[in-house]
């Protein structure tokens, strides 16, 4: 998960001579986290009032700049999400496939009867091999070149957790892209309210001064 700094702006002018600027920090756009630390975006209801809440107050340019900051953390945080979904979804097929091999063994072996399988010599290369189940005894890849050996028993629990794990993991990595585009959209509107208000101030301003 992409972390998200909590610095966003300046804390204060390079010199003397300039106008102090506001300090805005993450937790000052922020409004708690979800259950697996992805931050919530603080939807501005009154931008006048959020904007004076810092000492000097907030610029606009300050204020989109912050959001737009934490947008790109989000987009990030996004494309994560996304990458991991996806790894998610190739992978859980491939170990329920797996758990039925291990029972499709487990029952060759009740009845006493070996398995008939086909195994790829070449690129388009099978033959036929009977495989003995009488000895309960299944090898498993276990990632970067791993391979163990395990019991019908031991191999059908490992895949079942397995599985189990990797469906939960899957619902909850979609729970959470689901809320972190929520918080994409909260910082565009953010962004757009604090220019749309930029703007009225501005024309406010060049009208008083008519």
């Amino acid at each position: 998960m992409a972390e998200i700094t909590s610095s966003i702006a300046a804390a204060e002018a390079s010199n003397d001579n300039e106008a102090p600027v506001a300090n805005i920090s993450l937790q000052n756009i922020i409004d708690g986290t979800n259950e697996r630390s992805i931050p919530k975006t603080k939807f501005i209801d009154d931008i006048d009032m959020f904007s004076g809440s810092f000492d000097p107050p907030a610029s606009p340019e300050l204020l989109i700049g912050a959001y737009s900051d934490l947008h790109s953390k989000f987009k990030q945080i996004e494309q994560q999400l996304t990458e991991k979904k996806a790894h998610r979804e190739k992978s859980i097929p491939e170990i329920e496939k797996s758990i039925k091999l291990v029972r499709h063994l487990m029952q060759k072996k009740e009845e006493g009867d070996s398995a008939i399988t086909r195994y790829n010599l070449a690129d388009i290369v099978y033959a036929k091999a009977e495989v003995d189940c009488s000895q309960g005894i299944v090898n498993l890849w276990l990632g970067a070149d791993v391979m163990l050996e395990y019991t019908y028993e031991e191999a059908l629990e490992l895949l079942t957790t397995k599985e189990s794990k990797a469906k939960q993991d899957l619902e909850d990595v979609t729970e959470d892209l689901s809320f972190t585009r929520n918080q994409i959209i909260t910082c565009e509107v953010n962004i757009s309210r604090v220019y749309n208000w930029d703007v009225r101030r501005k024309r406010a301003s060049a009208s008083g001064s008519n």
